[in-house]
């Protein structure tokens, strides 16, 4: 949508921004938590351990580190109980495949337990907040409420409908709050030596969630790139110099292209793909020739280094409960931390831009589609973060029509191959040196790769350096 209408020229009213800000937002909020819990948690968190855990201590510690509206000896060991139920009919359900006992895993058992029934609230806490998406979208995932040149949910901007967003939101928060950041920082405290492990050097990010129609100057998550880890000289980030390269990647040509001229062309001379120096179907992103991290991370990074206040107050608060630097960040941990930050910060915000649409309409504005033409030729661009990552979307009109169109993804970026001149891209430099215990179960590997949030599970290979053995790895 925003490079359609950066192409025609088309300005949307000040209610659909707020409105795509609240759906963004609630995707912020609803991702996170499922990342966090579902798809990382159990990288750090050994559920069999939890068997051997003792129920009274569990909610001594669960009072101790959470504000979370359940708890007590009887709710831990009946979560222990269905466990061991579990384990015994020989079916672990969604704790299968896993490495548990590995010796990679810190956490007491009283820990593993608290965060193993976190988990499962987890569940039904996220099913929840995708509802929010529901209200004004229609479905999650994929919801339907947006347009070129606004929004269409004209027909649900009700008080009882935004009234619903809003409780959602605010028992979304609530968990995040109570639940989602004690937790984190709890795990984080048995693993702070990861805070040295898993860096990048490079960072990037679009921005989002634009507080009026001037961009990039209103995003609440601000634009910028940092280079060489260089927190205090945060640069601001064109997208003309954003080239994708394929030399080390399966499609036709070699010279590095800018997103309106780029082409998306497979290698068809080889069915087995095992040309000389390819070995990605991803293309390699660069920002000036370098590669760049994007995600949580990127956007925490530049907020901190430019000062902005919800980040930099919230960042301070987890390194001084944490005891570490800020160096930490640049981390595997680090980036972990990031995702649960600006869930927090985001949160808030959403609350206060449901009561700025509260008012608009009270005010009698419910405008929230301008119209537009499509002119014979032209060209726009499309940037913005997602949860994932910074996303951006090329457009090149002619005829009235789509000459060219190429997208520059989150997992593009950060797992993207290495370019001509041999420069890896974020994942692979931030693996280059992990501790890993044993090779047939990379249970530190999961830890860096699963905290990009990756959407290229087929992409991930892990080879023994002494055999060459290609290892068939599960991952939860």
């Amino acid at each position: 949508m925003r490079a359609v209408e950066n192409a025609v020229g088309v300005k949307i009213p000040k209610n659909a921004r707020i409105i795509r800000n609240l759906m963004h937002g609630a995707q912020y909020q609803h991702d996170h938590i499922v990342h966090f819990y579902h798809l990382h948690a159990l990288d750090w968190v050994d559920v069999v351990s939890a068997l051997k855990a003792d129920p009274a201590k569990t909610a001594a510690l669960s009072d101790n580190v959470s504000n979370a509206p359940w708890g007590g000896v009887a709710y831990f060991k009946s979560v222990q109980q269905r466990l061991q139920t579990f384990v015994d009919s020989g079916q672990l359900g969604p704790f299968s495949n896993a490495y548990w006992g590995h010796p990679a895993y810190k956490l007491p058992p009283e820990a593993n337990l608290m965060a193993t029934a976190h988990y499962i609230e987890a569940l039904r806490l996220q099913a929840k907040a995708a509802r929010m998406h529901a209200i004004f979208g229609g479905k999650n995932p994929h919801p339907q409420h947006l347009v070129v040149g606004g929004v269409t949910c004209a027909n649900d901007l009700t008080a009882d409908r935004i009234a619903e967003f809003l409780y959602i939101t605010k028992e979304t928060q609530d968990f995040i709050k109570n639940v989602y950041i004690p937790d984190l920082l709890a795990v984080a405290s048995f693993y702070k030596d990861w805070g040295a492990i898993g860096g990048t050097s490079n960072f990037l990010a679009w921005g989002d969630l634009p507080l009026s129609e001037k961009e990039p100057e209103s995003l609440f998550m601000p634009r910028g790139v940092i280079m060489k880890r260089n927190i205090a000289g945060v640069m601001s980030a064109d997208p003309t110099r954003v080239t994708e390269h394929v030399a080390r990647s399966w499609y036709e040509g070699k010279e590095p292209r800018h997103p309106y001229t780029g082409e998306t062309k497979p290698l068809q001379e080889d069915p087995k793909y095992a040309t000389e120096g390819k070995y990605s179907w991803l293309k390699a992103p660069r920002y000036d020739g370098e590669s760049c991290e994007v995600g949580p991370l990127a956007r925490t990074l530049v907020a901190y280094g430019l000062g902005r206040p919800e980040i930099k107050a919230t960042v301070d608060k987890v390194l001084s409960t944490l005891g570490v630097p800020a160096a930490a960040l640049f981390s595997t941990l680090g980036r972990t931390a990031a995702r649960g930050i600006e869930t927090l910060v985001v949160g808030e915000a959403v609350q206060g831009w449901v009561m700025e649409l509260v008012e608009n309409l009270k005010a009698g504005d419910s405008k929230i589609y301008e119209t537009w033409e499509m002119p014979d030729k032209a060209q726009g661009v499309g940037l913005n973060d997602v949860p994932r990552g910074s996303l951006g979307h090329w457009i090149v009109i002619d005829g009235k029509k789509i000459k060219n169109y190429q997208y520059v993804v989150p997992s593009t970026w950060n797992l993207g191959p290495r370019c001509a001149k041999g420069k890896m891209g974020p994942v692979e430099e931030a693996l280059i040196g992990t501790p890993v215990a044993d090779p047939k179960k990379p249970l530190e590997v999961l830890r860096t790769v699963h905290s990009f949030d990756p959407c290229i599970a087929c992409a991930v290979h892990v080879i023994d350096p002494d055999s060459n053995e290609v290892y068939k790895i599960k991952a939860l």
